[in-house]
């Protein structure tokens, strides 16, 4: 029996079993910001250890970075991590992408967009999204500060293996359905834990025609779905993306490396421990009502009754959600006022997010008392951007252009909600004061979404918005 790409990485990586039964798996890969990186330099430090191999490392700031005046934070401790991330870069050799180098940028974006990012490799970052890398190939783990010191030190760290579970997507998405909406409607039919002890492999039809940002879109958000990581297997389409990329093997070890990253995809004829199928037909742009990535549904359906709930505990859950997002059960979804428009994060902060949304945004203006803000996940994606005159249309339409950053996806930083302001987002989860406000409600969406929400100043079909069905759509 053949071997799925998660056992062919997973065999290539281990080092040996410890005595508890765990794996010591070497990480090829170790992506670190400014956040969760302080305390693990920290503790090696005091243990009197060095990075084991810094070539292996690469730091950039994303998280706690302003994206207004970024050069001097106004707060304190967010300066002092900048601060601490350099000093730690230098002390112990490790490449570092900070804002004078113009490849700054959100982990997550930085690494594909440099060629760090290759099929066949175990990734780990302290950041939960890190499963994002798996759309190349990799296995990507989201670790914590313990797991980033050992990583530091050894290049290994101690997991148990996963099961692996087959979600096949097949067919054409309708024009005005993005990646997005497929991530947000596969977390909605397995639930926020049905992935827990699994690692996601995305095949079928759709997947095969998505491009690679459209795939790290999907990926990204396995965790969402209590997968450990998520990944695509890799073909054509992903090494037309690495070749040539900074970090990516030169001309005369391409061919090599091409050969290799494709015998890390999965046997036609592979063990899985589950199989899911699903007829990318039937997906509808698909928005959040609640406090969970689960609780969505798409823009033409009613939020939930609590009253209608099969089970005692879904209903609690359900009016819990709707307790906090204040809104009444039963309603349409579509009408739901915003305060706050964010398109960006490691989800949704990419070059073909800003094309594709620019491309609808173009002659709309943003409706008046919603802030509408822009944020590109690297600067590099700025840059292209800019060249472009996506900013401009953005600006035009009254949205505020910022500089690279995690924003509000998370609001480590200056970009926060405002008391229990409602804010229409491109960004990956929608818990309870996620956004910097305890009080703060999170409506999650795509990029074309959060536009046309933007432009009425409500939740709203982006296809009824922007008159979808005249234009030849380019799924993004």
């Amino acid at each position: 029996m053949g071997k799925t790409l998660y056992q062919k990485v997973w065999d290539a990586h281990t080092v040996g079993t410890l005595s508890d039964g765990r794996t010591q798996l070497f990480i090829g890969t170790h992506l670190i910001h400014e956040v969760t990186s302080p305390q693990a330099f920290g503790m090696i430090r005091e243990l009197g250890l060095t990075v084991k191999y810094p070539h292996r490392t690469f730091a950039t700031i994303d998280h706690i970075v302003p994206t207004i005046n970024q050069d001097a934070p106004a707060d304190p401790l967010a300066a002092e991590m900048m601060a601490a991330l350099r000093e730690n870069a230098d002390d112990f050799g490790v490449t570092y992408f900070d804002l004078a180098s113009g490849k700054q940028g959100v982990v997550h974006v930085v690494g594909p967009e440099q060629g760090i990012t290759q099929p066949g490799s175990t990734i780990a970052c302290g950041d939960s999204h890190t499963a994002t890398h798996g759309a190349f190939g990799a296995i990507a783990f989201g670790i914590g500060t313990t797991n980033v010191r050992d990583v530091l030190a050894t290049q290994t760290m101690a997991m148990e293996s996963l099961k692996v579970r087959l979600i096949k997507v097949d067919g054409e998405l309708k024009p005005g359905v993005y990646a997005k909406d497929v991530a947000l409607d596969i977390i909605r039919r397995l639930g926020a834990n049905g992935g827990i002890g699994y690692a996601y492999e995305y095949g079928g039809s759709t997947f095969k025609n998505f491009s690679m940002e459209e795939r790290m879109t999907v990926c990204n958000m396995s965790i969402e779905g209590g997968a450990r990581c998520g990944y695509v297997n890799p073909d054509d389409t992903t090494f037309d993306f690495l070749k040539g990329r900074p970090y990516a093997p030169g001309d005369a070890e391409w061919d090599n490396a091409v050969s290799r990253w494709r015998a890390f995809a999965s046997d036609s004829d592979a063990h899985y421990d589950d199989i899911v199928q699903i007829d990318a037909a039937e997906i509808e742009p698909t928005v959040t009502w609640g406090v969970s990535p689960d609780q969505g549904i798409s823009i033409s359906e009613t939020i939930p009754d609590p009253a209608e709930a099969p089970t005692e505990v879904l209903r609690n859950s359900y009016q819990e959600a709707l307790d906090y997002m204040k809104l009444p059960g039963g309603t349409p979804i579509k009408g739901v006022p915003i305060d706050v428009a964010f398109i960006g994060s490691c989800t949704n902060g990419r070059l073909s997010d800003f094309r594709e949304a620019a491309r609808f945004l173009q002659g709309h203006t943003v409706a008046s008392g919603v802030q509408a803000i822009a944020v590109p996940g690297s600067q590099i994606t700025a840059i292209q951007c800019e060249k472009e005159g996506l900013d401009k249309i953005f600006e035009d339409a009254g949205f505020e252009w910022r500089a690279a950053g995690c924003s509000m996806c998370l609001a480590m930083n200056p970009d926060k909600l405002v008391g229990d302001q409602v804010c229409a987002s491109s960004s990956n989860r929608n818990f309870k004061g996620r956004q910097g406000s305890p009080l703060g409600r999170t409506i999650l969406m795509s990029p074309v979404m959060v536009c046309a929400a933007a432009v009425r100043g409500v939740v709203s079909d982006a296809r009824e918005v922007f008159e979808v069905g005249e234009f030849d759509i380019a799924v993004t």
